[in-house]
C-alpha cells in the first residue's frame, strides 16, 4: 500500500469528502491495484426480497422523460430509482463478500461494488472509461446481439461524444483508444457482459496544484446523467423526485503527484429505515439502480433492466 494518498468522495450534488488513507476511520476501499483492508469473505449475501418502486411510477417518470426527449430538451438521459430490499448481511459483511473491480465501504451509511472506473489519472494522461450497454452472458451470440443493437449503439456513441467534451474542458489532444469494448462482470449468480469505451487527453504539468477542480467540471458523471448534461440534470430531479446522494457521485484515491483512480457510485447500497419493511432477523436497506433512457426505449425494457441491476455480486 503506497504511503500519503488522499481519499476522496464526491456526492451527486458535488459536495466532498477528502481524507489522509492512514486517518480513515471506518472507510474501507479495494481498488485493482490499491485497497486499505484485509477481510476475508465471510458468507455469501444474498437479496432475499426486493420491494422496487411501482410499474406505474416508473412509467409516469418515463413518459416524461419521453416528453422532454421530443422537444429536444435531451437525448440521453439515465433514469434511477430506489428499490427497498431484504438481506441477511449487514453492510460491512455485503463489503466483504461482494466481487468489483471498485468497492466502498462508507461509515455504516452504504456499501458500492462498482464495475464502472470514472476518470485515471497517470503522470499527464487523463482516462475515462464510459460504460453503456448491458446483456446477459447466457443469451446466445450475446456479444454479437450487444454491439449490433442500434439503440445500445446509439446510447454509448453519445456518452462517448459527452465524455470527450468533457475531457476537453480540462485537456487537449483528446483522442478515443477503444470504442465498445467488452468486459464481464458478475450479477449476484450470473454473468453480465457490459460495453466500454477508453478516451484520453493530456492535461496540464501542473494538474497536481488543482486535481479536485478538475473532477469537479467533469461531474456529474455523463455515464450516469445523459446529454446535454446540464439540462439533463435539471430534468433527472424533476423525474426522479428523491435525492441521489452519494448514488451516482465517485470515490477515488490520489498521491496528488503522479497518480489518480477513481470509480463511479453505481451498484449502491445504502442503510435505511422502513417501520413496516423490517423484521427482527432482517436488514433493511435501499438499493438504487436505473439505466439510459432514448427515444427507442421500451418502457417494459427499462424497468425489468432496473429491476436486474439490483443485486449483490458474490
Amino acid at each position: 500500500m503506497k504511503k500519503n494518498l488522499k481519499f476522496f468522495l464526491i456526492d451527486f450534488e458535488g459536495n466532498s469528502y477528502i481524507e489522509d488513507v492512514e486517518r480513515l476511520e471506518n472507510v474501507y476501499f479495494s481498488f485493482p491495484s490499491f485497497t486499505n483492508h484485509s477481510f476475508i469473505k465471510r458468507k455469501n449475501c444474498k437479496i432475499l426480497k426486493k420491494k422496487p418502486v411501482t410499474f406505474e411510477k416508473y412509467k409516469k417518470a418515463f413518459d416524461f422523460v419521453q416528453d422532454e426527449i421530443k422537444k429536444g430538451n435531451t437525448y440521453l438521459l439515465n433514469l434511477t430509482f430506489p428499490t427497498k430490499i431484504k438481506t441477511d448481511c449487514d453492510l460491512l459483511e455485503i463489503f466483504s463478500s461482494s466481487k468489483a473491480k471498485f468497492k466502498l465501504y462508507f461509515k455504516d451509511k452504504f456499501v458500492c461494488f462498482s464495475p464502472e472506473r470514472f476518470v485515471k489519472i497517470q503522470n499527464n494522461k487523463i482516462y475515462t472509461y464510459p460504460m453503456k450497454g448491458t446483456i446477459d452472458a447466457s443469451i446466445p451470440n450475446a456479444i454479437e446481439k450487444i454491439l449490433s443493437n442500434t439503440k445500445e449503439m446509439a446510447e454509448h456513441t453519445m456518452v462517448v461524444d459527452l465524455l470527450r467534451n468533457d475531457l476537453g474542458i480540462i485537456g487537449r489532444n483528446v483522442k478515443v483508444n477503444k470504442f465498445r469494448f467488452i468486459d464481464k462482470i458478475k450479477a449476484g449468480d450470473k454473468e453480465l457482459l457490459q460495453v466500454s469505451s477508453e478516451i484520453e487527453a493530456s492535461l496540464p504539468n501542473n494538474w497536481q496544484h488543482n486535481w479536485l477542480g478538475i473532477l469537479k467540471q467533469m461531474l456529474p458523471a455523463g455515464s450516469i446523467t445523459g446529454t446535454p448534461k446540464k439540462k439533463t440534470v435539471e430534468i433527472i430531479k424533476k423525474a426522479e423526485n428523491y435525492n441521489r446522494g452519494f448514488y451516482t457521485g465517485i470515490f477515488g484515491i490520489t498521491d496528488e503527484k503522479t497518480f489518480l483512480e477513481s470509480a463511479v457510485i453505481i451498484r449502491y447500497i445504502e442503510k435505511a429505515e422502513f417501520h413496516n419493511f423490517t423484521t427482527s432477523q432482517l436488514y433493511t436497506y435501499i438499493y438504487k439502480s436505473g439505466g439510459g433512457i432514448t427515444v427507442d426505449s421500451n418502457v417494459y425494457i427499462e424497468y425489468d433492466e432496473l429491476l436486474k441491476k439490483v443485486y449483490i455480486p458474490i
